[in-house]
């Protein structure tokens, strides 16, 4: 800012560096304001309270100390009696402000230089913070640059009015830019940082796939046609599940347009990487099974509870549905979010036969009988001994070769034989010094008494420590492979939902939460499940 700069001069600057950095004129005129403010501190004393103000139509400049009105002064350079005050202002009053006009000041060296950093620097945070309300509101869009410069395989883009990073684990494999490239790119954060927005972009998410088809395709711009869900192997292949809102508009045929040109335009993009376009369906078996295409499958066994799904398939078949280093089972895995399991016809069927010589020893082991009843109650259905002691007569007795004193008999040993059973778990469970009082928790069996009190917990209060993971399991994914976590209990198959209720009246009985809160959660879930 030159010394000699007149009025029109100081608005017409103000003028060009709001233009140059796309900034509001009334920021750059403030920040001015405020180098005149700090260059008048240096002049009058940092403890002084002065104020500057420019008119931003005629650029007339006004520099002011300001005193405040006490009853006692303790300030001298930013206080005044009220007296005295009243002198200058016979208004006045305790706790308002005189203004005290002071003459224009010339700026030396030394003082136009603080003045030319203070603006620059009101003026770049000025920048970044319009930066970062731009760039914050286009999160989920695609947006188009020019390779600035590439650091350690990072691309650094610009995109005219900010500058954007691409790492280089967002960058297709085997993809190479150089300075000068235009380059198209997902924005998926943005973040107020210390040296300026930092703003990142990505071309291996999977919603960057999803936004080049809604650009190529009309009707999944207008809503006629929904993606429901990615996956992504960047590079290599990639599903895409659709589903359309209108019954006379096939989604898969629309997104693969005329002669495949649409799809063809996205595969262009993304550097040659396959697409399976998938149709999506609400039954989750029905959808797994197109998720596995081009693979032919003989038979889904769907496990709601464990989220977890069987697919047979036939043993030609097995290595087309699990792909190459299982990457068509993987992908199927991340579309529909079920873990899948890919067994032949074969293997299947020996499995099958394992189980039913299992439960047939089994049922021959608790009952005391010979190897074709065993064989008989396992090839009923009939899986555990508490469901042969509990289930109704009839459904015994109505077995071909049995009659009602048989069932009866065999009912009565299975009782026996649970009760054996219930003894020698007490036995355990009070040797481990597991309390008496976990009983009281719904669901909770002796059983369980026995595997929690190896894993150290014995009280009550030890059990409401527990999170609803420790008891369940839980997975984590890392490098495109889910991993299973067994819990405490996973063995005894209880879903996250007893896990969470048994947990709560843990808490509940241990007095850390009161029986309103325990209302008031459940309040909170079931209007959740309306709203949904």
């Amino acid at each position: 800012m030159a010394v000699s700069a007149n009025r029109l001069e100081l608005l017409q600057i103000a003028d060009a560096v709001a233009r140059e950095k796309s900034i509001d004129k009334s920021i750059v005129i403030a920040a001015m304001a405020d180098a005149i403010q700090k260059a008048a501190r240096a002049r009058y004393g940092q403890e002084t309270n002065i104020r500057a103000d420019i008119n931003p139509q005629t650029g007339e400049m006004k520099l002011q100390r300001l005193m405040q009105v006490v009853d006692e002064v303790e300030d001298y350079d930013k206080e005044v009696a009220l007296l005295t005050a009243r002198e200058r202002n016979p208004d006045a009053q305790v706790g308002d402000f005189l203004a005290e006009i002071l003459p224009p000041m010339e700026f030396g060296r030394i003082a136009a230089q603080s003045a030319k950093q203070v603006i620059v620097q009101k003026v770049r945070e000025a920048e970044r913070d319009r930066q970062f309300d731009e760039y914050k509101d286009r999160i989920g869009e695609i947006v188009n640059g020019t390779v600035k410069r590439v650091e350690y395989g990072n691309v650094i883009v610009d995109l005219g009015r900010g500058e954007a990073i691409i790492r280089r684990d967002e960058l297709i494999p085997r993809e190479n830019y150089k300075y000068g490239d235009r380059i198209r790119a997902y924005v998926y954060d943005v973040r107020r940082e210390q040296r300026g927005p930092q703003i990142f972009m990505s071309r291996t998410h999977p919603q960057f796939m999803a936004k080049l088809f809604t650009m190529e395709v009309p009707e999944i711009y207008e809503g006629i046609i929904e993606i429901k869900s990615v996956a992504r192997d960047p590079g290599s292949r990639a599903k895409i599940a659709v589903i359309s809102r209108d019954s006379s508009i096939d989604p898969v045929g629309a997104c693969v347009g005329m002669r495949g040109s649409r799809v063809q335009a996205v595969v262009g993009e993304l550097q040659g990487e396959k697409i399976d376009i998938i149709p999506w369906s609400g039954e989750a078996a029905s959808f797994i099974v197109n998720a596995l295409q081009p693979a032919e499958v003989a038979k889904v066994v769907l496990d709601e509870d464990a989220e977890r799904i069987e697919v047979v398939v036939p043993n030609d078949q097995l290595s087309l549905a699990i792909g190459r280093r299982g990457q068509n089972v993987r992908l199927a895995s991340q579309l529909t979010g079920w873990d899948i399991d890919i067994m032949t016809e074969q293997e299947e069927s020996e499995r099958r036969q394992k189980e039913f010589v299992e439960r047939s020893n089994l049922f021959m082991d608790a009952l005391n009988v010979d190897e074709m009843v065993g064989q008989v109650l396992a090839s009923e259905g009939f899986t555990t001994v508490e469901e042969v002691a509990y289930v109704e007569p009839d459904e015994i007795a109505s077995i071909d070769g049995f009659d009602e004193d048989t069932a009866g008999e065999i009912q009565e040993r299975a009782k026996e034989y649970l009760d054996r059973i219930e003894t020698e778990q007490d036995e355990k469970r009070s040797a481990l010094g597991v309390t008496d009082e976990l009983r009281d928790i719904p669901g909770i069996t002796t059983a369980m008494m026995v595997t929690l009190g190896e894993d150290g917990v014995k009280t009550i209060e030890d059990f409401a420590g527990y999170a609803v993971d420790d008891l369940t399991g839980w997975k984590e994914r890392k490098d495109g492979e889910t991993k299973f976590f067994p819990g405490v209990l996973a063995s005894f198959n209880i879903t996250r939902g007893d896990a969470e209720a048994m947990i709560v009246d843990a808490r509940r009985k241990a007095g850390w939460i009161s029986e309103d809160e325990v209302e008031a959660s459940s309040d909170e879930e079931e209007a959740e499940t309306a709203s949904a």
